[in-house]
């Protein structure tokens, strides 16, 4: 892990290879140690950035923030202004599609790539999603849900095959979350983003015009409806190439790391030289009221 002072808060992230820059972005509760896997398969061609964001992992937790899209923008911007990276082609997962096509629908200029693992995107939550947001609402099962034994079940619900969930991968994610205060941030980052912020995403996800990726696993308990929402990325986004894993659950990078390496080493050099063609319209993500989660 290597770290930068981004004004008063220590971010840490992996970095490995060189070339053309890729940004990869982690989802909850996890860090860029769920990306370690895959980085090799990639790093052999680009240079590959994978951050802790902030309240995840090695960074800062702090308690005196407001765990919005704001936050994450800046974040992503001094990361990449620290390391000197212009472009990137952008991967994303879990609550990072959000945090990472917000930074990028209001930056097109600055994306080469997009691939999209199983994420978020639209704003009509399933069922799944809306119970999330009101267990790390709630104090109570706030508690239960982000202690040792509830990120453990988070992980097991994750994988479709229990033989995963090795001492290595519980070590991995329940490392960095020791204390009561790193696990109050961690609630307040899943749960801190403008909800409304989502229907503007999705306004604005079709101007996108670049190349385009979609891997997913079909067996996703975490987020039930991933077939539907990368359906509907496709009709959006016409030019996204999708892969469905069968047998495969919401942490694809621990089921399958050496596909999902393969298949986004192999997307990144098909359309190595591809320029980014953004979008004429600067500005798809229009200024709207401020609804966000505010009960932590």
């Amino acid at each position: 892990m290597k770290t930068v002072r981004l004004d008063d808060r220590t971010i840490a992230y992996r970095e490995a290879g060189s070339g053309p820059a890729v940004l990869l972005l982690h989802g909850w509760p996890t860090s860029s140690f769920l990306w370690r896997d895959v980085i090799p398969h990639l790093a052999a061609r680009h240079r590959v950035i994978a951050p802790d964001l902030p309240g995840f992992g090695a960074s800062d937790k702090p308690l005196d923030v407001r765990y919005g899209f704001g936050l994450f923008d800046g974040v992503l911007d001094g990361l990449l202004g620290a390391l000197e990276v212009d472009r990137v082609a952008l991967v994303v997962h879990d609550l990072g599609g959000p945090i990472g096509l917000h930074w990028a629908l209001a930056r097109p200029e600055r994306l080469t790539h997009l691939v999209l693992l199983n994420t978020l995107v639209y704003p009509e939550f399933s069922p799944a999603v809306q119970e999330f947001v009101m267990a790390l609402a709630s104090p109570q099962r706030r508690g239960e849900l982000t202690s040792p034994e509830g990120l453990t079940e988070v992980l097991r619900l994750g994988l479709a095959r229990e033989a995963h969930l090795t001492d290595e991968v519980l070590a991995g994610v329940l490392a960095p979350l020791a204390t009561d205060d790193d696990r109050q941030a961690l609630a307040r980052a899943g749960i801190g983003l403008e909800l409304d912020r989502f229907a503007a995403i999705a306004r604005g996800l079709p101007t996108l015009d670049v190349p385009v990726r979609v891997v997913y696993g079909e067996r996703d308990r975490i987020l039930p409806d991933v077939a539907e929402t990368m359906a509907r990325v496709a009709r959006d986004l016409p030019q996204a190439e999708v892969t469905a894993l069968p047998g495969v659950g919401h942490f694809l990078h621990e089921e399958a790391p050496a596909e999902v390496g393969r298949l986004l080493a192999a997307f990144l050099e098909a359309y190595r030289d591809s320029p980014s063609i953004a979008a004429a319209t600067r500005d798809p993500l229009m200024a709207t009221n401020d609804t966000s989660v505010t009960a932590l």
